[in-house]
């Protein structure tokens, strides 16, 4: 099949929902594909599901154009840190931490992340009038473009640009702000996925509203207070309280009610006496999935006459099992000796192979533990402020207010199943970088093999209110324009150069990525690229320019972003590989190296593309044709699919 997209300027989440309805109601869509609203409400009226025009709910000058922002083109490319990444500790890390306006960064991240993150932890703005929250927005719509998107009136649509270019730090400011983020990070959890919400109570009746509009009242779990620390007197009067506490919600994603309708019990196709269950891999995987990454979890394992297993070498066995060669190395298993002793009856053993029993209940029944108190006491700011001036001594108070990076593990230890999955753990407000510190500290106090994956605007630190910061970054880490990013950065390097001298051996590094604008002038239009229609030059794109467009493409086409595409040889034409996917980026292909593009795909069983993906201002119209038929040609004679994508 030939297609042509528009994918670099149209990055944008995927709207599940109409999918959902075409799934489950597709008579309510017309031939054109068109959803049929009427049909749609009769065949609710007939289960007798009551239509009333009143509802509970909230509302605010900009939701529209916030909503218009959750499903807008992203405006930027993601750009690799080579450079950084290429680093012996960082080039196998599967840790993140990208910088950018977090709003894009969601957007980038969605192709590939789709449901797949565990736990989401964020501390966003209080705006407390004083913290410096001001609502900015760089989309220049005008007021009949956004008339159209939003579907609004041209009154409304005036107000709320006005509105917007204000600098407002409004509840409506903020609410604008804070609605796209969050409606993205929902699509990005799992379903048993949590996400987790610092606020005090300048936004909290604000964001209770919209938190249950987005994720359902019904997946509310708790609105815990924090005590921050023992209050201040001294800038306040007699009459007034002292404020100890700030908050922090919990909500799950899905509940298990609606969980086992939408899965149901194929996907966990055995059942004992505990419940229904699905097999797990019991052999560890990932960047320290070898025997010297944790000593303590390679051992042989005894299975006896009867198909018992056990570590003790002293009983009657049939067999001795070890874990597989990973790299030419020894592999290791995910649960330490005595673990195994403790919960091996959770284990399936057949065929020689050991395997985890991963229950319904177990990682559904309301996602996390029971908390003993909906109240985190022992978490103050102090110890975060203790914490991070320990690790930037001599220098002090670098960063302002940072979480204690106790209560994050806390949070993380909340988690079911937190030590045996390779759970990937999002903050998108990454501030000093307590999250990414909370999940390295933690790896290495239970085994744990987590990934984080840090999200932090360049802010630029100010000059005069943060001196020690403003001077560290421009002095001692050789930044011209110091800014907030620079700090994270430098912590999670601090911390993982601790973790490293106390002997610990896991995933210490991080990759670097960043958002940059979409090239100036791009924005080509037409079906085919001829010379007298070329508008934009591509011949200005630098070779860091293509790996940039590259990255983006494989993150939007389901790749993540730690993973390298491989590089493949097309008889002299320079290929990029990975998830199925192939792209061609560069000019100069021709006739023989699609002659030796087929033969590949015939004769090497790990090359086999289900999409070819060239960057069209690269081709000419007649090369892309010539591609496109004999793609066509050569797929129906195999009776196999591959698409021939053309992007712009």
């Amino acid at each position: 099949m030939n297609k042509n997209q528009r994918t670099t300027t149209n990055i944008k989440l995927n709207n599940t929902n109409i999918e959902i309805l075409k799934n489950n109601f597709p008579q309510c869509f017309d031939k054109n594909g068109d959803f049929q609203i009427e049909k749609f409400q009769n065949e609710l009226k007939d289960n007798e599901i009551n239509f009333s025009k009143e509802s509970y709910g909230i509302d605010w000058l900009g939701k529209s154009y916030s909503r218009l922002l959750a499903s807008d083109e992203a405006t930027t490319l993601l750009k690799e840190d080579k450079e950084f990444n290429q680093k012996p500790e960082n080039i196998n890390s599967e840790n993140l931490l990208i910088k950018g306006d977090n709003l894009e960064v969601l957007k980038h991240l969605v192709g590939a992340y789709y449901e797949k993150i565990k736990m989401i932890y964020i501390d966003p703005p209080y705006n407390t009038g004083t913290d410096g929250f001001v609502y900015n927005d760089d989309r220049k719509f005008t007021v009949n473009q956004l008339k159209e998107l939003a579907g609004i009136d041209e009154d409304k649509a005036k107000r709320i640009l006005e509105f917007i270019q204000s600098n407002s730090n409004s509840h409506s400011a903020w609410l604008t702000f804070m609605y796209p983020r969050l409606y993205i990070a929902k699509q990005l959890l799992k379903d048993d996925g949590v996400i987790f919400i610092s606020i005090d109570d300048n936004e909290v009746a604000q964001l209770r509203l919209i938190m249950d509009e987005i994720f359902g009242e019904e997946n509310f779990i708790a609105l815990a207070p924090r005590k921050t620390g023992a209050g201040s007197a001294a800038t306040r009067s007699d009459s007034e309280l002292r404020k100890l506490n700030d908050f922090v919600f919990i909500y799950q994603k899905v509940k298990l009610e609606f969980q086992q309708k939408i899965m149901g019990e194929k996907s966990f196709p055995y059942k004992d006496e505990i419940g229904i269950y699905y097999l797990a891999q019991f052999q560890a995987s990932g960047s320290d999935a070898k025997r010297s990454d944790r000593p303590n979890m390679y051992y042989p394992i005894y299975v006896t006459d009867n198909d018992q297993l056990s570590t003790i070498p002293t009983l009657l066995y049939k067999k001795i099992i070890t874990p597989e060669k990973v790299k030419g190395e020894d592999g290791r298993w995910l649960w330490r000796p005595e673990k195994f002793e403790k919960d091996k009856h959770l284990l399936h053993y057949e065929n020689g192979k050991i395997s985890r029993k991963i229950y319904f209940n177990e990682i559904n029944d309301n996602t996390i533990y029971q908390v003993e108190k909906a109240w985190f006491e022992n978490y103050s700011n102090a110890s975060g402020t203790k914490y991070l001036n320990l690790l930037f001594s001599p220098l002090k108070d670098v960063f302002s207010n940072p979480k204690p990076i106790d209560l994050i593990i806390h949070l993380i230890k909340l988690l079911k199943n937190s030590i045996e999955e390779e759970d990937i753990i999002l903050d998108f407000f990454a501030g000093s970088g307590t999250t990414g510190d909370a999940v390295m500290q933690l790896n290495k106090e239970d085994g744990g093999n987590r990934k984080f994956i840090l999200v932090q605007l360049p802010e630029e630190i100010d000059k005069v209110k943060n001196k020690v910061a403003y001077d560290f970054v421009k002095n001692e880490l050789g930044v011209e324009t110091p800014t907030i990013f620079e700090i994270t950065k430098e912590r999670l390097i601090r911390a993982a150069k601790r973790l490293k001298e106390d002997g610990y051996k896991g995933d210490l590094g991080f990759k670097i990525f960043e958002t940059m604008p979409i090239w100036e002038d791009y924005n080509f239009e037409a079906d085919e690229l001829n010379k007298e229609l070329n508008l934009f030059d591509d011949e200005k794109l630098t070779a860091d320019d293509i790996n940039a467009l590259l990255t983006t493409w494989k993150t939007y086409d389901g790749v993540s972003l730690t993973k390298n595409l491989e590089e493949i040889d097309l008889g002299g034409y320079l290929s990029y590989y990975g998830n199925g996917k192939l792209y061609l980026m560069s000019e100069g292909f021709n006739t023989d190296n699609l002659k030796f593009m087929l033969e590949k795909i015939d004769n090497d069983k790990n090359f086999n593309p289900t999409s070819i993906i060239v960057f069209g201002y690269k081709f000419e119209s007649k090369n892309l044709r010539e591609i496109a038929e004999n793609i066509k040609a050569y797929s129906n004679k195999k009776n196999i699919d591959i698409d021939f994508i053309t992007r712009y």
